[in-house]
């Protein structure tokens, strides 16, 4: 008896969750008790929520007793997630005081979830009145940004708090009143300072920077903080590397590990850091990161590199526009290579990489291949309007819509003025500005604006499609089931 007892409270043990769960019955009573709280909106049949699943639940763990996480089961509770307009799932939103804030657009892993609603929580800027508080919150592994302030009212202090509220998302804030703090950091009266995290310290740039503009807007110091939080050469990880986007960037991918081995780390980050700054002196426009190239393999594969290539880092740059260069040649403990890499980069004697499957050696049939290679001959040829989709060998409704497509592709073989193409666009770059973020993605590349292609958002049958280029189509369309059918009723007459 006491066998059976014991196995029944370790299988309620297992099962027990920091997750908590609402339905449509309880969900605005529980909802309300809540400061603040992130709720997953899921389908239990729903691929993306089991991969999701483990990565709440720990961060729930993590953040128990800070913030809560809960979940809504759709399947079970339609009128909630009807009423919060939930189409997909998972949907993630947070609420605050019981009313919906907006829609939570992190990192999906436990460490982005944690991180992010650690900034949600609380005030956007902590007080610190201690030396002992603000020697542990500028310990934190994240950069730190401290308002120092003589008079707490005062309307500089307002527009301190007005920015950290604007980015409390993405950055850390604190602010002091503490006469002996101000002395200390050497603020007469008022200033600003950006610390960067203690780990990221070295020798190449300062550990803080003070703001130095002489009026103090909340537009400014977020410019201030935006153009100095990240430094020479970050360690970008899933949760700040949207902060990187649309930059031109060199990424230094290697076994980045702060917690294991941050020796080993900086090691390689301070040969990029040493090169990098060199160019950056000689007023060279790029951004650099380091990454670990495990979290970041997936990057690497775009890149054509090989993730388990021992310790070396292998390196790549990402233009604005989404255009890669590759670094061949082995990286070398002195930074020579990176600096010959960079020099022709700057020189524009690089190659730009393509990620391409072969060129196809035939390519007669009623729908076009396209890859990387011939996308530029055959979509922007300015003679032709194209009709493309981007697709996915995987992806079921890819699959449902080959045989319609071919036949489209069969019903306009005869049309000189019109092309009917697909890419497997897991096997190819796709080129800006083209944009793919689902399967399939279909879109409409008119004569003469090559640069301005059209998203299609309508009907995936053959008529649909037909009734689509009609209408947009340059010239007008030649059908082939259509002059059959003119050459049948002539021959009856």
């Amino acid at each position: 008896m006491l066998k059976l007892f014991l196995l029944g409270f370790l299988a309620v043990a297992v099962s027990a969750s920091d997750v908590l769960e609402f339905t449509d019955d309880d969900f605005e009573s529980r909802i309300a008790d809540h400061d603040l709280v992130l709720v997953e909106f899921f389908a239990p049949w729903c691929g993306h929520c089991k991969r999701l699943a483990p990565e709440y639940e720990s961060a729930a763990t993590r953040l128990k007793g800070i913030v809560p996480l809960a979940k809504v089961d759709c399947t079970a509770n339609s009128n909630v997630c009807n009423k919060f307009g939930v189409s997909g799932y998972p949907t993630l939103k947070i609420f605050r005081g019981g009313e919906e804030s907006g829609a939570y657009d992190g990192p999906r892993t436990a460490d982005g979830i944690v991180s992010h609603l650690k900034k949600q929580a609380g005030p956007a800027s902590v007080e610190i009145k201690t030396v002992e508080e603000f020697e542990k919150f500028i310990g934190d592994r994240d950069a730190s940004v401290i308002g120092f302030f003589a008079e707490g009212g005062s309307t500089t202090q307002a527009e301190f708090l007005k920015s950290a509220s604007a980015l409390r998302e993405s950055y850390r804030f604190a602010h002091t009143n503490s006469e002996e703090l101000l002395q200390k950091h050497g603020i007469d009266g008022e200033g600003i300072v950006l610390f960067r995290p203690p780990r990221l310290s070295n020798k190449f740039e300062e550990s803080s920077v003070k703001y130095s503009e002489d009026k103090y807007t909340s537009g400014k110091i977020k410019k201030f903080i935006q153009d100095n939080i990240l430094g020479i050469c970050p360690h970008m990880t899933e949760d700040n590397k949207d902060q990187l986007k649309g930059k031109d960037l060199l990424v230094a991918y290697f076994e980045v590990d702060y917690e294991k081995n941050p020796k080993g780390t900086n090691y390689w980050r301070n040969r990029v850091m040493k090169v990098a700054k060199s160019f950056l002196d000689q007023g060279k426009k790029l951004s650099f990161a380091v990454a670990n190239k495990n979290s970041f393999s997936h990057e690497i594969s775009e890149f054509g590199l090989d993730s388990s290539s021992g310790e070396l880092p292998v390196v790549g740059i990402r233009t604005a526009k989404g255009d890669k260069y590759v670094m061949q040649e082995e990286f070398s403990r002195d930074g020579k290579a990176l600096e010959r890499f960079l020099q022709d980069y700057f020189d524009g004697k690089l190659k730009r990489y393509l990620k391409s499957e072969p060129v196809p050696e035939s390519n007669d049939g009623p729908v076009k291949v396209l890859v990387a290679e011939n996308f530029e001959e055959i979509v922007n040829d300015d003679s032709k309007d194209v009709l493309i989709e981007f697709y996915a060998p995987w992806c079921g409704h890819c699959k449902s819509l080959e045989p319609k497509y071919k036949e489209l592709g069969e019903k306009l073989s005869d049309d000189p003025n019109i092309v009917i193409a697909k890419m497997d666009a897991t096997a190819n770059d796709v080129p800006s500005p083209y944009e793919v973020r689902g399967f399939p993605t279909i879109y409409f590349s008119p004569a003469g604006k090559k640069q301005s292609p059209k998203k299609y958002e309508g009907g995936r049958e053959v008529s649909d499609f037909i009734s689509y280029l009609k209408k947009e189509a340059s010239n007008p369309l030649v059908i082939q089931e259509e002059e059959k059918k003119s050459k049948k009723k002539k021959s009856e007459l």
